[in-house]
Protein backbone atom coordinates (compact mmCIF):
# COMPACT_ATOMS: atom_id res chain seq x y z
CA UNK A 1 0.00 0.00 0.00
CA UNK A 2 2.66 2.62 0.64
CA UNK A 3 4.12 2.49 -2.90
CA UNK A 4 0.81 3.21 -4.08
CA UNK A 5 0.25 6.21 -1.92
CA UNK A 6 4.15 6.90 -3.24
CA UNK A 7 2.83 7.22 -6.84
CA UNK A 8 -0.08 9.21 -5.92
CA UNK A 9 2.12 11.53 -3.96
CA UNK A 10 5.42 11.48 -6.62
CA UNK A 11 2.00 11.98 -9.42
CA UNK A 12 0.70 14.85 -7.89
CA UNK A 13 4.16 16.64 -7.61
CA UNK A 14 4.94 16.33 -11.01
CA UNK A 15 1.47 17.44 -12.38
CA UNK A 16 2.25 20.76 -10.32
CA UNK A 17 5.62 21.27 -12.51
CA UNK A 18 3.55 20.88 -15.56
CA UNK A 19 3.06 24.43 -17.31
CA UNK A 20 -0.66 24.25 -18.87
CA UNK A 21 -1.21 25.83 -21.80
CA UNK A 22 -3.66 29.11 -21.44
CA UNK A 23 -7.38 29.05 -22.72
CA UNK A 24 -6.19 31.60 -25.89
CA UNK A 25 -3.62 28.54 -26.72
CA UNK A 26 -6.02 25.91 -26.43
CA UNK A 27 -8.46 27.65 -28.61
CA UNK A 28 -5.78 28.54 -31.25
CA UNK A 29 -4.56 24.95 -31.39
CA UNK A 30 -7.77 23.72 -31.52
CA UNK A 31 -8.53 25.72 -34.64
CA UNK A 32 -5.51 24.87 -35.94
CA UNK A 33 -5.88 20.96 -35.75
CA UNK A 34 -9.91 21.33 -37.21
CA UNK A 35 -8.39 23.68 -40.02
CA UNK A 36 -5.26 20.99 -41.33
CA UNK A 37 -7.73 18.30 -40.79
CA UNK A 38 -10.68 20.07 -43.05
CA UNK A 39 -7.67 21.03 -45.62
CA UNK A 40 -6.18 17.32 -45.60
CA UNK A 41 -9.76 16.22 -45.99
CA UNK A 42 -10.82 18.35 -48.89
CA UNK A 43 -7.69 17.33 -50.39
CA UNK A 44 -7.90 14.07 -49.86
CA UNK A 45 -11.27 14.24 -51.29
CA UNK A 46 -10.29 15.44 -54.29
CA UNK A 47 -7.79 13.08 -55.57
CA UNK A 48 -10.67 10.63 -54.39
CA UNK A 49 -12.60 12.25 -56.95
CA UNK A 50 -9.82 12.35 -59.75
CA UNK A 51 -9.41 8.68 -59.44
CA UNK A 52 -13.23 8.03 -59.66
CA UNK A 53 -13.34 10.03 -62.63
CA UNK A 54 -10.17 8.17 -64.29
CA UNK A 55 -11.20 5.21 -63.37
CA UNK A 56 -15.20 5.57 -64.39
CA UNK A 57 -12.98 6.96 -68.10
CA UNK A 58 -11.18 3.55 -67.78
CA UNK A 59 -14.02 1.46 -67.48
CA UNK A 60 -16.01 3.00 -70.08
CA UNK A 61 -12.79 2.25 -72.69
CA UNK A 62 -12.93 -1.20 -72.02
CA UNK A 63 -16.60 -1.55 -72.25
Amino acid sequence: MSTLTAYVREARQELQKVIWPSKEQIIQHTLLVFGVSAAIAIFIGGIDYLFTLGFEQFLRLRA
